[in-house]
C-alpha cells in the first residue's frame, strides 16, 4: 500500500463487532483509574493513555491546521502527575522540543525528567493532507511500533477527538478499549439527529426539519415553517456533520410572497440560492453536494435583543453514569456569527441551571442507547420582556470540542471541579476560578513572532500560569504561529473579570507587540 494513500474501508463483521464491545468491556474495571478528575491523587495502577487528535471527516484541512489542532490536546500531558500514566500522543509529524518543554514544565508535584519518561510522541512524518488516523491505518510497522510502546494492553485506552469507523478500526487493530461514542451512535451526533432527540426527549428547540437531501427539500421544509409560523424572517441551513459553524448559511425570508401565494416556491428557491454561507470559500453549488452527501436540517433562527450560546458538557462513564462536567457561554464570530472562535467558563448562572436541567434529559437517553464518553450540547438562551430566560437546544457534538481542552486544563492543574448546581467551578484549595478561552488569537502580524518569541512574552511579561496563585495565561496550537498567524489561548483568574482582563490585556500585548517587530522592519527597508 502507498503509505500516503487513504486506507480501504474496513468491513465492520459481525466477528469485529463482537470483539470491539468485547474491547470495550475492559473499561468499566478501568474507571477507577482512567474517570478520576484528581491528577494528583495517588493510585499505584501502572496504565497507558494512547491519545490521538485526529480531524477525520470532511474537514479538507490544510497540513499547518492539522498540526496545531493535533497539538490542540497537548494539556492531556499535565495528566503525567498520575506517577504511574504512561502516556502515548500521536502526531502526523513531530512535535517541537520546545513545545513539549513547554508544557511538561507546567506540570505541578512530578519533576520534568520523570514525566518526560513516560512520554512518547510517536509520528509517522507525513504532512498530507489526510487525517491522522488514515496515515496510521496505512502503515501496519507503525501500528506495531504503537503496540510495542503498551505494556500491558489490558490496562490501555485510545482516546481519540471524535470517532468514525476509522477510529474504531485504530481501537481494533491495537487490540484496546476506545473511550468515546462508537460510531454505530453517529447519526445521533448530527444536526438531523440531534433534532430528533431534543423533539423525543421534550426538549425546547427552533422550529425546523430535518433529513434534507438537497435543494428541493430545503424549499419545501421552509414553506411549511411559514406557513406554520409567518413571522419568521430567517432560517438557516446546517450540514448534518458540520463542525464550529462551517456548514451553516443564513437565508433571509423577508419580503418573500405571503405563505401559499403561487410565487412563494419560486421566490424561496431565489432566496435559498442567495444563502449567507459562513464559509465564504465555499460555492451554492459546493455547498449543495455537501447536503447531498451528509444531510440537511433547516431551523428557524431566533431573534433576540440579548441572545446568549451556552453549551453544556458532559460524560458518560463506562458504569452508565451520567456527569455535568462545565457550562460555557461561546464566543461566536464569522459572517453571520456561527463560527466557534472560543468560550467564557462558567456560562452565565442566570440561566446556566435551564441548561444543565435540559442537557441531562439527553444524557440520560444516551445511557439507554449505550453511549459512553464525552460529548456537549449547545443551546441559544433568549431574554424575555419579563426578565426570564428562554433556553433552545441546538445541537449536540457526539465528541471532544473547542471547551474540552481549556476546561480540562484548567482542571488538571488545579483538581477542582464544576458544581452544576451553583454553576461555579471550585479548586481543590477551595477557590473560585473563571476563564476566558479562545483557539481564535490571530492576526495577519502574528506571522512575525515565533513559539519561543510567544513564551519570551508571556513570561517577561509575568503572564506565565502561576501554581501557587492558579492564575494566569496557558497557551495552546501556538506551534505555526509564524505560519498562520494564529494561536489559543487560556486565561485563568479568580474572577470572571479579571479572567476577562487578563485576556483582553494579552491581546494587547501581542497587538503592540507585532506592532513593534512591523515598525521596526518598516524601518529597516
Amino acid at each position: 500500500m502507498n503509505p500516503t494513500s487513504t486506507p480501504p474501508p474496513y468491513a465492520f463483521t459481525p466477528e469485529r463487532a463482537a470483539r470491539f464491545d468485547e474491547l470495550q468491556r475492559k473499561l468499566a474495571p478501568l474507571w477507577r483509574i482512567i474517570g478520576r478528575t484528581d491528577p494528583g491523587g495517588e493510585v499505584q495502577d501502572d496504565n497507558t493513555l494512547v491519545v490521538m487528535s485526529s480531524l477525520t471527516g470532511e474537514f479538507g484541512v490544510p497540513g499547518a491546521i492539522q498540526k496545531v489542532y493535533e497539538e490542540r490536546f497537548l494539556f492531556m500531558t499535565f495528566l503525567l502527575r498520575q506517577p504511574h500514566l504512561r502516556l502515548i500522543y500521536l502526531t502526523s509529524q513531530p512535535v517541537e522540543p520546545l513545545t513539549i518543554d513547554y508544557y511538561l514544565h507546567n506540570l505541578p508535584d512530578v519533576t520534568v525528567s520523570n514525566a518526560r519518561k513516560r512520554l512518547h510522541l510517536l509520528s509517522p512524518q507525513d504532512g498530507s493532507s489526510h487525517s491522522l488516523v488514515e496515515k496510521i491505518l496505512a502503515r501496519p510497522w507503525f501500528i506495531r511500533r504503537i503496540r510495542e510502546h503498551i505494556p500491558d494492553l489490558d490496562r490501555a485506552h485510545l482516546v481519540p477527538f471524535l470517532t468514525t469507523d476509522l477510529e474504531r478500526e485504530l481501537a481494533l487493530q491495537l487490540d484496546i478499549p476506545m473511550y468515546a461514542a462508537d460510531p454505530r451512535h453517529f447519526a445521533l451526533g448530527g444536526k438531523s439527529g440531534a433534532r430528533r432527540i431534543f423533539a423525543e426527549e421534550g426538549l425546547p428547540h427552533p422550529l425546523g426539519a430535518e433529513n434534507i437531501t438537497g435543494e428541493a427539500g430545503f424549499v419545501a421544509a421552509i414553506i411549511d415553517m411559514r406557513a406554520r409560523k409567518p413571522s419568521i424572517s430567517r432560517v438557516i441551513t446546517k450540514h448534518n456533520q458540520g463542525v464550529s459553524g462551517e456548514g451553516n448559511a443564513v437565508v433571509d425570508l423577508r419580503g418573500l410572497p405571503d405563505p401559499g401565494h403561487p410565487d412563494e416556491t419560486a421566490a424561496v428557491a431565489e432566496r435559498l440560492r442567495d444563502m449567507q454561507l459562513e464559509n465564504a470559500g465555499l460555492s451554492y453549488d459546493a455547498y449543495l453536494r455537501g447536503v447531498e452527501r451528509q444531510g440537511a436540517i433547516v431551523e428557524e433562527m431566533i431573534d433576540g435583543d440579548d441572545k446568549r450560546s451556552p453549551s453544556v458538557q458532559m460524560r458518560i462513564s463506562p458504569l452508565g453514569k451520567v456527569e455535568i462536567l462545565s457550562t460555557h457561554d461561546q464566543m461566536l464570530g464569522g459572517p453571520s456569527g456561527q463560527s466557534y472562535l472560543g468560550a467564557v467558563f462558567p456560562a452565565d448562572p442566570a440561566y446556566s441551571r435551564l441548561i444543565t436541567r435540559e442537557a441531562a434529559k439527553v444524557g440520560e437517553r444516551f445511557v439507554r442507547e449505550g453511549i459512553i464518553g464525552r460529548f456537549a450540547i449547545d443551546f441559544l438562551t433568549v431574554k424575555t420582556a419579563s426578565g426570564a430566560w428562554e433556553p433552545y437546544a441546538i445541537e449536540v457534538n457526539l465528541r471532544k470540542g473547542g471547551t474540552t481542552h481549556p476546561f480540562l486544563t484548567l482542571q488538571y492543574l488545579t483538581d477542582g471541579a464544576y458544581d452544576a448546581e451553583s454553576g461555579e467551578f471550585t479548586t481543590e484549595l477551595g477557590e473560585r476560578r473563571y476563564y476566558v478561552a479562545s483557539d481564535h488569537v490571530e492576526s495577519p502580524a502574528y506571522r512575525l513572532f515565533t513559539p519561543e518569541d510567544l513564551l519570551d512574552l508571556i513570561s517577561v511579561h509575568r503572564l506565565t500560569f502561576d501554581q501557587t496563585c492558579q492564575t494566569g495565561v496557558i497557551l495552546h496550537i501556538f506551534s505555526a504561529v509564524g505560519e498562520l498567524g494564529r494561536l489559543g489561548v487560556t486565561c485563568i483568574h479568580g474572577t470572571p473579570q479579571r479572567a476577562r482582563g487578563l485576556y483582553d490585556d494579552f491581546i494587547a500585548l501581542l497587538d503592540r507587540e507585532a506592532e513593534r517587530r512591523g515598525n521596526g522592519n518598516a524601518a529597516g527597508q
